[in-house]
């Protein structure tokens, strides 16, 4: 029976290419299904073969560790060059969603406050 290894939800495609890629490398059968029209299901790459569901799952947790490496080693070299987001960065580049954002987070503030702020009384 087919076991899903990769729900491809927020998945960039170069991750989902590398996936194949290392499946139809090391033999194991595989099969894709495409998202749905209205978004209910997102699809996923799924293992054939029962066989070859240990050997998939560890070749995936293998490469989401390269994967989560190099991302990490990346983000460092960013910090030390001084060219990673920060959140003035952010602030620039869209100040309306802060300000939204942060009046967002006092409104909910509130909300969780208003009880406590009525009983009080």
């Amino acid at each position: 029976m087919a076991k899903l290894l990769l729900n491809l939800r927020m998945v960039p495609e170069d991750e989902a290419d590398d996936v194949r890629a290392f499946l139809d490398a090391n033999d194991i059968g595989w099969y894709e299904t495409k998202p749905s029209r209205w978004g209910i299901s997102y699809g996923g790459i799924w293992v054939k073969h029962d066989e070859d569901i240990a050997k998939a799952r560890q070749l995936m947790a293998d490469y989401q560790t390269r994967r989560r490496d190099t991302a990490r080693a990346a983000h460092a070299q960013a910090q030390r060059d001084g060219t990673a987001e920060t959140f003035a960065d952010v602030v620039r580049e869209s100040p309306l969603r802060v300000v939204l954002t942060l009046l967002a987070i006092v409104f909910l503030l509130g909300l969780v406050a208003l009880p406590v702020w009525l009983l009080h009384k």
